[in-house]
């Protein structure tokens, strides 16, 4: 199994309803791309200042599968329409477990 994990901070434009509208189109895309055995995100809690705000996890059964969802249109939609010119840092890690 391959686990993807993405931490992002909003930039100072992003609204609550732009985090609400990222979480439902997150949450689009699993149905619509197979390869996706496990997917969840959400808003940090804020229990510690230097936090992120925000967070996407996928576990995918190969990293060809990782590699479908990747470049998937619809996965490169959803970046387009909600992560670019919003973020203004991410980090990314696959990881094997």
């Amino acid at each position: 199994m391959i686990r993807h994990v993405v931490v992002f901070r909003w930039n100072d434009t992003v609204t609550d309803a732009d985090i609400a509208a990222t979480g439902a189109a997150l949450d689009a895309l699993a149905p619509v791309i197979p390869e996706i055995a496990a997917y969840r995100h959400g808003p940090d809690l804020r229990l510690a200042p230097t936090n992120a705000d925000y967070t996407v996890v996928g576990d995918f059964e190969s990293v060809d599968d990782y590699l479908v969802y990747r470049d998937h249109p619809e996965h490169q939609r959803f970046i387009a329409a909600h992560i670019t010119g919003r973020v203004s840092d991410r980090v990314a890690v696959q990881f094997e477990f």
